[in-house]
């Protein structure tokens, strides 16, 4: 009798699909994304800190063997979108670095759309200390550019208020005083010099010849607020703190009504994060707080505004006290929905897959020691999945792992009920190619427009060896031969998203197959287009990035 796995059906129907070119950390099949994809891959997930299966080291090494690959165009184009739609911080202040060394010009141009605030000036100056990105020293071109950026927030906090040097969290290495000193800055007006020298924490006498009177209302009411002596002399100076950080006020509140009126005054992120905090506090022991806080962090333009990750909320709703009232809980549930505002109304129903194995287990930022974030990838991809469903109820949700993990969701659930159950599925091996199996198999008469695979595309198991591909390809050819059979979607396509910085996918790119990294709802914009006109596929949108665009005011970034 013939071998049927060497002369059977199964192979000739593998023949279509294209070879693999790459592994897996495991050693089993993958396919490998061209360079300036996998740049945006690193660039859209890499944080630099240790993952499940890659060092923060091998992250940095192939983000700079990336960059040699790529033009300077190209490498720009990331840098802003990296920053402005991925919502990272060490990647684009990365791309921003190497840029200084090949591009003057086109640094100069996107700097203040990358350095947004304190947080990206100090990850862009440790990166630069670090020396892995050469010499340690600044350049000239370096300091122009940071000594103009702060000259010109100088500038708007004079003639506008602005409140981008107050919301420059530093931090203490480097500390302001550090940058400063590296970028040797030289105020130019008494108002400078004391802003300079108050944020700096100069002595008096370093101010000259400027003096405590040329400092700003602001900053004079802040010092005041932290030596005032009583509650109530706090509250008389709170209207001149509206544009001050809270957490430059939270170490010398004095009592709960300070906390309240600090909590109407905190941004929407600030809000989310520090719930927890407030409860402690009795903030909203006053039902009108508790109500004000609440539509605060349900308000769609104060949500857009934020620019927080969907599953931000996630985190915030699972860790709540359960002093925090339902009020407040409510709330993260409707932010959440808003958060996820760009999420796709796709063209039929899809088989939306959610990889729920050991490896999804990890940080989704990796392991940064004390600041490891409680989110793991798991939740990460979770939230994806849950959004997808609830804009899309007619679609298949698949939980994973080497198996098919049977649910019972109402697509009517909110976000975070559906993220919840799902996160707590699996734990086992990974097989990529599961959803499009089901999908092949006891839902093989039901129409389908696509299939999207939330994943770190780490699959392993069930790679069988008499595969031209990997296991997942071969099952997304037989998905497509059945679409075309039941008529309805001839032309579906395929979406497999990596929350992970590793640069190789399940799917080979083709025109009915996008690879995209990142866990920011712009990637929900970049489906959204793929499965309409494919307009803005994940590495185009990149390139669609316009270099030259007018800046924003200060205060509106």
């Amino acid at each position: 009798m013939a071998n049927k796995r060497l002369f059977g059906s199964q192979v000739s129907r593998s023949m279509s699909v294209p070879a693999a070119d790459a592994q897996t950390h495991h050693g089993t099949p993958a396919y490998k994304l061209d360079s300036f994809h996998a740049l945006c891959q690193l660039a859209c997930t890499g944080t630099m800190h240790n993952t499940y299966y890659a060092g923060g080291g091998d992250q940095l090494d192939q983000m700079v063997k990336l960059s040699a690959e790529v033009t300077t165009e190209q490498l720009a184009k990331l840098a802003i979108y990296s920053r402005q739609k991925g919502l990272m911080k060490d990647m684009p202040a990365a791309c921003l670095l190497l840029l200084s060394k090949r591009d003057t010009n086109l640094f100069h141009v996107i700097f203040d759309r990358v350095i947004t605030n304190g947080k990206m000036m100090r990850t862009f100056f440790e990166l630069l200390r670090s020396g892995r990105f050469g010499r340690k020293a600044l350049s000239y071109s370096i300091s122009r550019a940071f000594r103009n950026r702060i000259r010109n927030a100088m500038q708007a906090m004079h003639e506008k208020g602005s409140p981008w040097l107050l919301h420059a969290s530093i931090g203490n290495d480097p500390s302001y005083r550090d940058i400063l000193r590296c970028l040797h800055y030289k105020p130019f007006t008494n108002f400078e010099r004391a802003v300079n020298g108050w944020l700096a924490d100069y002595e008096m006498k370093y101010w000259a010849p400027a003096t405590y009177a040329d400092l700003p209302i602001t900053l004079q009411a802040l010092d005041a607020f932290r030596k005032a002596e009583t509650e109530q002399q706090q509250l008389e100076l709170m209207p001149a703190l509206t544009k001050v950080r809270w957490d430059l006020l939270s170490d010398a509140i004095k009592g709960t009504r300070v906390w309240r009126a600090v909590a109407m005054n905190m941004a929407p992120f600030a809000l989310r994060m520090n719930l927890n905090t407030m409860a402690r506090h009795k903030v909203f022991d006053d039902p009108d707080t508790a109500q004000y806080v609440a539509d605060r962090l349900k308000d769609s333009e104060e949500v857009k505004r934020g620019g927080s990750f969907p599953y931000s909320y996630f985190m915030a709703y699972i860790s709540l006290d359960s002093s925090v009232p339902q009020v407040i809980k409510s709330a993260l549930h409707k932010a959440a929905e808003l958060s996820c505002g760009n999420v796709p109304t796709l063209p039929g129903p899809v088989v939306i897959g959610i990889d729920t194995s050991g490896s999804m287990s990890s940080p989704a930022t990796g392991n940064r020691g004390s600041a490891t974030t409680k989110a793991t990838c798991v939740q990460v991809a979770s939230v994806f999945g849950a959004a997808l469903l609830r804009q899309n109820p007619d679609s298949v949700l698949v939980p994973f792992d080497t198996c098919e993990h049977q649910h019972n969701l109402d697509p009517n659930d909110s976000i975070l009920s559906i993220a919840d159950r799902l996160s707590k599925y699996g734990g086992g091996g990974t097989d990529c190619s599961v959803p499009l199996g089901v999908a092949n198999g006891r839902l093989r008469e039901r129409p389908f427009a696509g299939c999207i695979i939330v994943s770190d595309n780490e699959s392993w198991y069930n790679a069988q060896s008499y595969y031209r591909g990997t296991t997942t390809a071969n099952a997304w050819s037989r998905f497509v031969d059945n679409q075309k059979r039941l008529r309805k979607f001839p032309q579906p396509k395929y979406v497999g998203i990596n929350i992970q910085p590793y640069t190789i996918a399940q799917n080979k790119e083709s025109t009915d197959i996008m690879n995209i990294g990142g866990f920011s709802d712009g990637v929900f914009e970049t489906v959204s287009a793929f499965f309409e006109d494919d307009i803005n596929r994940f590495v185009r949108a990149v390139e669609s990035v316009e270099l030259y665009k007018p800046q924003l005011d200060n205060e509106e970034q």
